[in-house]
């Protein structure tokens, strides 16, 4: 059982059962879920092995070729699609940070949940806030529909709670790095304080290593990594007062959970007239994915206690008689260290050029053409490139049609784009694995926001290009293994089926909405329905 379950307390957790009656047409509570990181790669790898919570929704209605069907595929833009039924080119959140040339501020780059109105706010000091999202989420269409109706979310990354909490949640909190803080339209929640009282307990203590399944034995292997170190082999083991190995541990999502049922049931969600909403963002397999990699023990472990807790989770609302519906899914997916892919029939895996670095590309560029200054602003070695704007816009333009041709020529990249580009490409339409890459680019475009240019690697390259500060591996490209991701649902009395067909994630807040009867302007989301009852009956009104 979840260990954090029970350190909170009988006072929180423990609510009495309700009568059995019919379910009705509209579920009392809305669990919204995601599980950062979880690609349909892992999903279908482990689907076997689940007896928890993961079990249960895989029997649930279950959607396995899920896509975040933009090109950037990183935790706030991921995000930013689940609630909103609309891809980063309608949301406006095109990167966990982009860069904003003409903010009064020396620091130029904006992170996507700030709020840069905030005097000496920066991308690294600020203040947490829906500001950057353009467009409404599930629970404020809900609250414009039922005042009555009350959201609440909880998560281990602030971006995750913001991008799906929408822009007036009643309840908001999320991990800071040693305990879980945040805001609320109310006074702060009791269980918050009870939780972080657990959490505390928890870090006063060394953790031993878990023990290993037989399941995850087999996946036990040290990988040498460049740096020196090695992973694949670990058991969580931490020493006491080490909050950053407890956040990338079954730890954080086991206090995450446990903290979301007991803020549900100090709130009486699903209880009161209205419908109400409960967002859980579970973050450690994504920080599990970047520490050791996306196999080994490590992820294993993560998987396997992920399922339990939320079998636990899932188990508290059973107990309380609630009608729930539950939907999960994630943000991206993930791709494994190279070092391990090359022992692992996959020896064309490799590490990013560090010649490709926007810092260091604008510095080749600037020599050649006999500019100074930085020339090229970027987050790294793809994504979105951003050009001086102090640069003359005939040298500006020189900048461009160099840095275009410097990339595009380089044999780890896939393609380039312009901004000019990307802004004459339609919004794409058709299946998301049909896709070309300019389709991909162009779902994560917005002229405002969006850089002079969008690079992207090809396949199996990994934009980590030194491993020795701490991440092994990562996610953000445009390939299927970053962009499917399972879609699944499970509410009580709901006949099981499994759709294999490709769709996306902005399809569940849409899918969602009409379950609940919440009106969706013509025009103003990029999602469709998903039908959820198998047969003749329809859930899409």
């Amino acid at each position: 059982m979840n260990s954090f379950l029970a350190a909170i307390g009988a006072a929180f957790l423990i609510a009495a059962p309700a009568s059995a009656q019919p379910a009705p047409a509209k579920p009392k509570l809305v669990v919204v879920i995601s599980v950062d990181q979880l690609s349909s790669d892992l999903f279908a790898q482990y689907r076997q092995h689940f007896t928890g919570g993961l079990r249960r929704l895989s029997d649930g209605v279950v959607f396995p070729s899920g896509y975040q069907a933009h090109a950037a595929t990183e935790t706030c833009p991921g995000h930013s699609t689940i609630l909103t039924g609309s891809r980063p080119s309608r949301t406006g959140v095109i990167a966990n940070n982009w860069f904003n040339l003409g903010l009064p501020r020396e620091d130029k780059q904006v992170y996507c949940a700030e709020d840069p109105r905030v005097p000496g706010s920066t991308s690294s000091n600020y203040t947490v806030s829906s500001y950057h999202l353009k467009v409404p989420a599930l629970g404020d269409l809900m609250k414009r529909a039922d005042p009555g109706a009350r959201v609440a979310a909880v998560a281990g990354k602030d971006r995750a709670a913001v991008m799906m909490g929408g822009h007036g949640p009643d309840h908001l909190y999320w991990w800071s790095g040693k305990a879980f803080t945040g805001a609320a339209r109310a006074p702060q929640a009791a269980s918050l304080a009870a939780t972080n009282r657990a959490v505390e307990t928890a870090l006063s203590r060394p953790r031993q290593p878990l023990s290993l399944p037989p399941v995850c034995q087999a996946r036990s292997r040290a990988v040498p990594v460049q740096g020196g170190q090695a992973v694949g082999a670990g058991r969580f083991a931490r020493d006491a007062g080490d909050s950053r190995a407890f956040r990338a541990s079954p730890e954080l999502d086991g206090a995450s959970l446990a903290f979301a049922g007991a803020l549900r049931s100090e709130l009486r969600l699903g209880e009161g007239r209205s419908t109400d909403l409960l967002i859980v963002g579970v973050s450690a397999t994504d920080y599990v994915g970047h520490t050791f990699g996306t196999q080994g023990a490590e992820m294993c472990l993560q998987l396997l206690s992920l399922d339990r807790d939320l079998g636990d989770f899932f188990a508290l609302l059973d107990r309380t008689g609630i009608d729930y519906l539950v939907a999960l899914t994630s943000d991206h997916g993930g791709l494994d260290l190279p070092e391990r892919q090359g022992q692992s029939a996959a020896p064309g895996a490799l590490r990013v050029d560090p010649a490709l670095a926007a810092t260091t590309m604008g510095k080749a560029i600037g020599a050649r053409l006999g500019l100074g200054g930085p020339v090229l602003f970027g987050d790294g070695a793809f994504g979105d490139m951003y050009i001086d704007r102090a640069l003359p816009p005939a040298q500006r333009a020189r900048v461009l049609a160099e840095a275009l041709r410097s990339y595009r020529t380089h044999p780890q990249v896939a393609a380039a784009f312009s901004a000019a580009e990307l802004s004459r490409a339609p919004s794409p339409s058709g299946p998301p694995d049909a896709w070309s890459l300019l389709d991909r680019a162009r779902a994560s475009f917005d002229p405002e926001r969006s850089g002079d240019l969008v690079v992207m690697l090809k396949p199996m390259v990994t934009p980590i290009a030194d491993a020795s500060r701490g991440y092994v591996a990562t996610h953000g490209s445009p390939w299927d293994y970053d962009r499917r991701v399972p879609i699944l649902f499970w509410r009580r009395g709901l006949t099981p089926y499994e759709q294999p067909l490709p769709v996306e994630t902005v399809d569940i807040m849409p899918t969602l909405a009409s379950i609940l009867g919440v009106p969706i302007a013509a025009g103003s989301i990029d999602g469709r329905c998903l039908d959820l009852i198998e047969g003749p009956a329809t859930s899409c009104r």
